[in-house]
């Protein structure tokens, strides 16, 4: 039979330390208070805590010329999750804190592959980071591992992974050298969210991805929406131009072969150098960069229609996008058969190691329900 009053001091625990999350410092007298608890319930959670390591007493709140209050203060470094972002020849590795912080960045450029030399290297990755962040490994919760593919509901294996060629690897093998538990998460999920956490405004939206490749993902009260077999959002396969250019998918036509990062690097050798050729006003820059907004804000506009939520624009073309938005704004509006403003549309804030942070926010969120 299930012990009841183990449940509700759990709970109650829970309360507590999400609550000095929140506010980051109050009184023991606040915290009873705020959450309508009896002070040895207090008490006893707070000194559970304390020992844990999770909170600290940090000395005394108010100044009234009688006893003050003891502080006790959320201790947002006490654990941190690890995030892999792994691409065809890089891979991003970050620490994050409990509030989803990043503690410390390693990027490598490493080809992929499926061998025992590659997941040898993830390993060694991670312990450099470890070293790196200055981290006691007790504190680390687990390693998030992002990939461009479509990820099992488990977060174990990949079951679809054309990008990679690497359809029917698992977690398992990616973790073979990790001495810490080890998920796969998909890029665009991870990415997606690590945005919505820090924009706490947002409740529900949909992430576009706009990087070497094009993902998605649908976040319904700040929860990933996978579909019913993990394959929603899947923007980069909606048709913006029936019958067009081919796509690595095997059809024709999809916004993967409009609007990936390929699509403007390749004509001005690299990301970065093809907005320094249009803010110069390169000709050739322009009309690219016209098509390129007209074939996105069909996508966009159509999400718009199906979902009426909020939507980011993210990946390596997000981070350029502020200085566009209202372009982009524009055309999506001449589209829109209901609405004569697209303040809906929102650029990321996270502009590099979105998909590695997202990658470690599982553990946190785990961690968090746990305590």
């Amino acid at each position: 039979m299930e012990d009841k009053s183990v449940n509700i001091k759990d709970f109650n625990r829970n309360r507590i330390y999400k609550l000095l999350r929140e506010k980051q410092s109050l009184s023991k007298q606040d915290i009873v208070y705020q959450l309508q608890l009896s002070l040895p319930t207090v008490t006893q959670n707070l000194n559970t805590l304390l020992e844990q390591h999770l909170i600290a007493n940090t000395g005394t709140i108010g100044n009234t010329g009688g006893r003050n209050a003891q502080a006790f203060t959320y201790i947002s470094d006490a654990k941190a999750g690890i995030g892999l972002d792994v691409t065809k020849h890089h891979v991003t590795a970050v620490a994050v804190d409990l509030d989803g912080n990043i503690l410390e960045m390693i990027r490598s450029k490493q080809t992929f592959e499926r061998s025992e030399r590659y997941f040898r290297f993830l390993g060694e990755l991670v312990q450099e980071l470890i070293r790196t962040a200055n981290l006691d490994s007790s504190k680390v919760l687990g390693v998030g591992i992002g990939v461009p593919g479509l990820v099992t509901g488990d977060h174990q294996t990949v079951f679809y992974g054309k990008i990679l060629d690497f359809t029917g690897e698992t977690a398992q093998n990616f973790g073979r050298y990790i001495s810490y538990p080890t998920i796969l998460i998909n890029d665009a999920d991870a990415a997606g969210l690590s945005e919505i956490r820090i924009t706490p405004d947002i409740n529900h939206a949909f992430y576009i991805s706009l990087s070497n490749n094009i993902g998605g993902s649908v976040y319904i009260g700040n929860q990933v929406f996978a579909g019913s077999n993990q394959k929603s959002a899947e923007i980069g396969h909606v048709t913006v131009v029936p019958d067009g250019l081919p796509c690595y998918c095997g059809q024709k036509g999809c916004l993967e072969a409009y609007c990936s990062v390929d699509r403007l690097s390749e004509a001005a050798g690299s990301l970065p150098q093809f907005f320094e050729l249009l803010k110069a006003g390169k000709p050739e820059m322009v009309q690219i960069w016209k098509a390129y907004l007209n074939h996105l804000s069909i996508a966009i506009n159509n999400i718009r229609l199906l979902f009426d939520c909020d939507i980011i624009i993210g990946g390596y073309v997000g981070a350029y996008m502020d200085d566009y938005l209202d372009d982009l704004k524009e055309l999506i509006i001449s589209r829109n058969s209901f609405e004569n403003e697209a303040e809906y549309l929102r650029v990321c804030r996270y502009k590099t190691e979105a998909i590695a942070a997202g990658a470690a926010l599982p553990f946190i969120d785990q961690f968090m329900n746990q305590i």
